[in-house]
């Protein structure tokens, strides 16, 4: 259930400008890689290119959230459908957006990639092979720390002791092992899109995500990536700001925990609207 106030375009407060398709893309296919972007001018053409690359199946929407830049033109000019969003909404509205889009045209299965390179694509097959062997499964999550060798960028030291504090919070809590709850290297089968184009975390995203597709009762599984350090721009939160981050997403995981929580049994359709229990 969307909350009022929260991820305007999705509500329709504004009017989201779509961008024209290119010329030459005609046939939707139900594979779809949604592509958050904000100010990667730099990086999006990179993304999208490896995305073609080595998931050629996969249809390609950026989401651009509000960039003060040419991200949006970048985007066109290398053939990837646009989604401009008037002003930025942050990661939370941006792909509720992307899900929304996935939604309404019918695809049964959406990666998120983010447009600043850090994702490989040459993992989306093995994300898709991991829920297609799968039924029960309706999201996997593309783990940096399921690695044996460590190989691939695991970010800084600081943000390592946070991630393994909030994995350790969410595998206590869903009873199921997560390793990497900040990734949001994700797929989600059609359920997934339909939870998530109906409401999506919005302050703190990632994390957030595995506690309500465990509450909605959806089956999630982590698989072995290797990522990469961003190839432009700069993330959000420093190193400053770090332990003021990771105290909110504490206290954004224990609020959660007091929302709405699902009626439905596990294969039913993703719920519109569910009562409170405590």
């Amino acid at each position: 259930m969307v909350t009022p106030g929260r991820n305007l375009a999705a509500r329709g407060a504004f009017k989201v400008e779509r961008l024209p398709w290119p010329s030459h893309r005609y046939v939707v296919s139900k594979l779809l890689a949604i592509v958050p972007a904000y100010n990667e001018a730099g990086a999006i053409a990179g993304t999208i290119g490896d995305i073609r690359t080595h998931a050629p199946d996969f249809d390609i929407v950026v989401v651009d959230d509000g960039s003060t830049d040419r991200t949006a033109y970048v985007a066109t000019g290398v053939g990837a459908h646009v989604i401009r969003l008037p002003f930025n909404l942050g990661i939370g509205g941006a792909m509720q957006t992307g899900y929304q889009y996935a939604l309404d045209h019918g695809y049964d299965v959406a990666v998120q990639i983010d447009g600043d390179g850090q994702h490989d694509a040459r993992h989306i097959a093995d994300l898709l092979a991991h829920l297609r062997t799968h039924p029960e499964m309706n999201m996997v999550t593309g783990s940096r720390f399921l690695s044996r060798d460590g190989a691939g960028y695991r970010s800084s030291a600081c943000r390592r002791l946070g991630i393994r504090l909030f994995a350790g919070m969410l595998s206590l809590l869903t009873r199921r092992s997560v390793t990497d709850p900040t990734s949001g290297f994700r797929m989600t089968d059609r359920r997934g899109i339909e939870l998530f184009a109906r409401d999506y975390p919005h302050d703190y995203p990632e994390v957030e995500a595995v506690l309500m597709v465990h509450a909605h009762r959806l089956v999630a599984d982590e698989i072995p990536v290797e990522m990469r350090a961003r190839r432009s721009g700069r993330s959000s939160i420093n190193s400053t700001q770090s332990a003021y981050y990771m105290l909110k997403v504490v206290l954004a995981v224990f609020v959660g925990m007091l929302r709405a929580k699902p009626t439905v049994e596990a294969g039913d359709d993703a719920p519109v609207a569910a009562e409170l229990t405590i």
